[in-house]
This record gives C-alpha cells, structure tokens and sequence, in this order.
C-alpha cells in the first residue's frame, strides 16, 4: 500500500502479522518530512485502527542512514509554508492523531532521528534504536525552534535536558537517548528487526481490549491530580472487568492455559 502518487510512493504501508509496518521511503533525502510522508503516515495510523487484525503499529524509515531527518529543508519555501487560515497543521495533528491512539505503536529507529523526527520518535509508545542512530533537535541552527516537538517530549524527557538540546541544537546519540528515557532498547543494527519483532511478541499475545482500554486510560490521567486519576481509575477497573477478554484472562489462568482473546 502507498500514499502517494508517482515512480516512488513517499510512505509504504505494509501488514506482517499482527503489525502494521508504516516506513517512510525517502532514502535520498534521509526520510525527510513533507507534506505526502505527514499525509501518509496519517493515512497508516487511521488505517491500523480500522483494522481489526492489527494489533500494533510500527514506525520506520527505509534504508539504514535515516530513521527521519526533520523536515526538507531542500525546499526552503516550503519546509516552513503554513496557510494561516487554518487554526492547526498537519503536521499537528498527526501528533494529535497518535496521542489518541488505542492501538499501541513502536518506533524502530535505523538512523538519524532530528527535529520532526523527534516528534514521530515521541508520539509512539515505544522505541527501538540502532546504536549507531544520532538524535538531535538542531532548529536553532536554521532560525527557528522544535516548537511542536516540545509538546511530546516534554512528558518524556527531564526539562534541563530539553533546554540543552533544543537552545544548543547539538546532536547525542543512542545511549543518551536512552539514558534521557527515549528510547526502550538499544541494540546493534543487525539485531535491530529482531528486538522489534521480540517486542512485538510481548504485545500481540495479551489482550487487546486492555490494551485499548489502558491506553485510553492513560491519557487520560496524564493530567489529572491524584485524587482525580484515582477515581477516575478505580471506575474504569470496574468496566474493563465486565469485558470479555477479562472475564477469558481469569477463567484461563484458573484453567491453567492460554487465553483465546476476542477483544470484546
């Protein structure tokens, strides 16, 4: 599946499994973003939730170079072209779409992972890395700022941190990154699609109504005082035992065998 027209679709969508696979192909210009990678990338989050046999999504880019590397700066007139008659962007609101995402998503991140690219590292759920992948936020070296990006990573990362990479513009690399909490796994390029398969393992087998529901669960707490998510949470443990995949996850732990999942 592609989302683009043309000799070379910008973002291929591809199911293995369970996984819907989401690879950004524009290996000539380190998987940078435009306005047909942002359109398809929407396109594959709005499509693995319409479908009922994918079970998790996965984020890359193609080749070995570039996870993403921001927005194409190669059209300077465009890379930062906003009609302001809309109240919100695209690029936004892909952020938006994946902060409300029930199904959970992974970012394998093959290389370098700048700027936007920042943003689409933090709007997924998890992360897997090649240890020679390089981070950065490097705006300020073309006078303007990670603006959009901040408002994800700022839920992620300690805020000295953030100051330094967004006010100095200077890249880090994957042990950092990990070390700063944006990264689950890091591992060596060859091993890379096997921890992402591993990973995706441990999600596909559990149950997708409680995933479903926790994700949802989870943002809304986000913001919440204790007393609020506490009782919001307590009302919300009771629904998800009324399901029926809790009531299979009880009935087969009791009987000592895997459960059969209906995602009811």
């Amino acid at each position: 599946m592609s989302e683009t027209s043309g000799d070379a679709a910008a973002v291929l969508h591809h199911k293995k499994g369970a996984a819907f696979w989401i690879t950004i192909n524009r290996a000539d210009k380190r998987n940078a973003l435009n306005g047909e990678v942002i359109a398809g990338i929407t396109k594959g989050f709005r499509d693995a939730h319409d479908d009922p046999d994918v079970r998790v999504i996965v984020l890359t880019g193609v080749g070995d170079k570039a996870f993403c590397a921001g927005a194409d700066l190669a059209q300077p007139g465009k890379a930062f072209a906003f009609d302001f008659s809309k109240p919100n962007g695209d690029y936004a609101d892909l952020l938006r779409l994946a902060a409300g995402s029930t199904k959970p998503s992974i970012a394998r991140v093959n290389g370098a992972c700048m700027a936007g690219g920042m943003g689409l590292l933090c709007m997924t759920d998890m992360a897997v890395a090649s240890d020679q992948a390089v981070f950065g936020l490097p705006e300020v070296k073309v006078g303007v700022f990670p603006m959009q990006v901040m408002s994800l990573l700022q839920m992620l990362v300690p805020r000295r941190l953030i100051n330094e990479w967004s006010l100095t513009g200077e890249p880090f690399d994957a042990r950092a990154a990990q070390a700063a909490g944006l990264l689950n796994h890091v591992v060596a390029p060859a091993d890379l699609d096997g921890k992402v398969d591993w990973l995706i393992g441990r999600i596909v087998d559990k149950s997708p109504t409680a995933i479903r529901r926790g994700k949802y669960a989870m943002r809304a707490i986000a913001s919440m005082s204790f007393d609020e998510a506490i009782a919001y949470t307590e009302s919300q443990i009771a629904l998800l035992g009324m399901t029926e995949d809790a009531k299979e996850g009880l009935k087969a732990f009791a009987e000592k065998r895997k459960p059969s999942w209906t995602g009811k």
